[in-house]
């Protein structure tokens, strides 16, 4: 099993889904965003990002993320990223539709390209379908396991930018799971923690 570190915003919600019996049992640390800096990397495997962290403290330690996955880490990053602070994020914002699911036949607009990938031997494409707030534009080589049908990847993996691995997605499960609602971001991080933690990408 890989050893797990999250970096923790300070957030409720945060605190909330990673505190959770049933997912910090996965988690080797939280590591406090301010305290990041002096917090030594060696023993973790993977250090997973939540939605929404303090940007300015992110651009600080864009250093030390890049270079952890340099030395064979995983890095995971929840939520929009209107900042690049990982190489090939490609970051396009787009509007958010909160209420596509009232609309007649409604359509969330995602797509599973590659049904074959063992994430999805853990979580369907209905666990990872809420809203979304933009799209990425990943390097040439990427995994790209869901996309949106009007071009652009909501869920990759880049192995090819570090010699680690980078797995980013628009979805903020976390920050809904942590403020009790969206269904769906239960179901994904029931499937998702323990995936990661199995570390077979």
């Amino acid at each position: 099993m890989r050893k797990i570190g999250v970096v923790y915003g300070g957030c409720v919600q945060h605190h909330r889904t990673y505190t959770e019996p049933k997912y910090n049992q996965y988690i080797k640390q939280l590591i406090y965003l301010p305290e990041f800096a002096d917090t030594p990397l060696d023993e973790f495997g993977v250090l997973l990002f939540p939605s929404q962290l303090h940007q300015g403290l992110i651009d600080q330690a864009k250093d030390k993320i890049r270079n952890f996955a340099e030395n064979g880490g995983t890095v995971v990053a929840f939520g929009p990223q209107a900042h690049e602070w990982l190489p090939g994020q490609n970051w396009e914002f787009r509007p958010t539709n909160f209420w596509w699911w009232l609309e007649k036949d409604a359509k969330s607009g995602l797509v599973q390209t590659m049904p074959e990938h063992n994430l999805f031997e853990y979580i369907t494409i209905e666990d990872a379908t809420w809203h979304y707030h933009g799209v990425f534009y990943p390097p040439q080589g990427s995994d790209i396991l869901i996309e949106a049908e009007d071009q652009g990847a909501i869920l990759y993996i880049d192995k090819v930018s570090t010699a680690g691995s980078l797995i980013v997605t628009t979805l903020d499960p976390d920050f809904h799971y942590g403020s009790y609602f969206m269904p769906a971001t239960e179901r994904f991080l029931d499937g998702f923690l323990p995936w990661l933690a199995k570390g077979s990408w």
